[in-house]
């Protein structure tokens, strides 16, 4: 087994241990450079990150290598030099990744090239931030100013922001990507050196300016400071700001109001969970894109496994293809089930039965309501949320789904059904009750 293999299959796992912030700011980057008398060198991207990881996830990452190579080991981090990058580069798997490589400020844009409008899946879930941000990358400054996208870890967002700058970059437009850690980090370095005057020269003269993470500066008086005037001069003169989040200006209670009130200036646009077919075709994206042929049955079983967010898909992805090649074995369901069983418990199959009682239970109306003749919307709208959900967790034909609620004719279930799948695309509410449902369901009603 080679150590290059193992380290590529620990960063699978640790995509699955760590925020999606913290794997893109410490991790992505790493590089094996030997592995020797027991021990791990890893190669980081300067002092600081190996100073983060000796102190902080140091034990997280040397307890993945020894469940994966069955031993005790150790692990040295070392700052990639230029010299190290030519001695002992070692060729890593060729594996789907599910956000963008971090990159040094100084870097054209700090953009990641697979991150484009192309390779991006759009679904029910998305549509809404995907045609904004299309819209604002054909015509910045012109269509929303600010566009503020938020939702959930590992939905997108960052993809979004990176395939903005890509269409604006080759506008020939000067653009800038950050997180709001580096901003932070790029003005206490500022100060500490005594070079504002650069730290806003560089951020001031941007002609799009994309922002990830924004919530982070929420609390910190002098980031707060610093970004309202960095917004204002860039607004004022005319240039594009894109920001995402994890939440709502007004959720995040420590944001200053005047920032909150500028945030709200353009267009806001959520990202929800994506659905059982966005899923699939994101896993199938994602495959291709690393030249992996993947059976459909596999992707089906892990877009039915992973349901919260993409970049727990894409790390079960690299677990199943880490685990395949590891052990020499072709892709089996077998194979990714022995894989999956390493991130999550195995769920049961569901039963219309058990769709019926949670979704009676979540409403708070009887199962035989839902069986029976009632219109009410109390009891119809129910009704219909669990027509579509046992026709899209267990597979039941258009006429069993009509046997087990009262006896109806395959043509009300299909209406029932494409009924909620037209309202999840419009009406964020319901999404968030169906995806709600989903989790009780797979958490045996917790």
């Amino acid at each position: 087994m080679k150590s290059d293999h193992i380290w590529s299959a620990a960063l699978g796992e640790l995509q699955l241990q760590t925020t999606q912030a913290t794997f893109d700011t410490w991790l992505r980057d790493s590089r094996l450079l030997k592995y020797e008398d027991g021990t791990f060198v890893i190669a980081v991207k300067n002092g600081y990150a190996k100073d983060w990881l000796e102190h902080r996830l140091l034990a997280t990452i040397k307890r993945t290598l020894a469940r994966l190579t069955g031993r005790t080991v150790e692990v040295k981090f070392v700052v990639w030099s230029e010299e190290t990058r030519q001695q002992d580069d070692v060729p890593l798997l060729n594996l789907p990744t599910s956000a963008p490589a971090s990159v040094s400020a100084s870097s054209p844009a700090n953009l990641n090239s697979r991150y484009t409008f192309d390779s991006f899946v759009v679904g029910p879930g998305n549509r809404l931030a995907h045609a904004a941000s299309m819209a604002v990358a054909e015509d910045p400054a012109d269509a929303y100013n600010p566009l503020f996208i938020y939702g959930g870890v590992g939905l997108g967002k960052t993809h979004l922001l990176h395939a903005i700058g890509h269409t604006c970059q080759a506008q020939g437009l000067r653009v800038l990507y950050v997180s709001s850690e580096e901003f932070t980090n790029d003005l206490i370095e500022a100060i500490r050196s005594h070079t504002t005057d650069a730290f806003r020269e560089k951020y001031r003269t941007a002609d799009v300016l994309l922002v990830d993470d924004i919530q982070f500066i929420a609390g910190k008086e002098s980031t707060q400071e610093e970004f309202f005037h960095t917004f204002n001069t860039l607004h004022g003169t005319g240039k594009q700001i894109v920001i995402s989040s994890d939440r709502a200006p007004k959720a995040m209670v420590t944001l200053e109001e005047r920032l909150c009130s500028r945030f709200e200036w353009g267009l806001i646009a959520d990202i929800q969970p994506p659905d059982l077919e966005t899923r699939i075709a994101i896993l199938r994206s994602k495959s291709a894109a690393c030249g992996a042929s993947v059976p459909n049955e596999i992707l089906v079983l892990i877009a039915t496994r992973i349901q919260s967010n993409i970049r727990e898909l894409e790390g079960a992805l690299n677990q199943v293809l880490a685990l395949s090649s590891l052990t020499h074995q072709p892709l089996t369901p077998e194979v990714a089930e022995t894989a999956l069983s390493n991130l999550l418990p195995q769920r049961s199959k569901l039963t219309p039965d058990q769709i019926m009682e949670a979704v009676a239970h979540h409403f708070g109306v009887e199962v035989p309501a839902l069986q029976g003749r009632s219109r009410s919307r109390a009891v119809a709208r129910p009704r219909q949320i669990a027509m579509y959900l046992i026709r899209e967790e267990t597979g039941a034909s258009l006429p069993q789904i009509g046997a087990v609620l009262g006896g109806r004719d395959h043509t009300t279930v299909l209406y029932g059904c494409e009924r909620i799948a037209d309202l999840i695309e419009e009406d964020a509410d319901l999404r968030r009750e169906v995806i709600t449902l989903r989790q009780r369901l797979y958490n045996n009603g917790k």
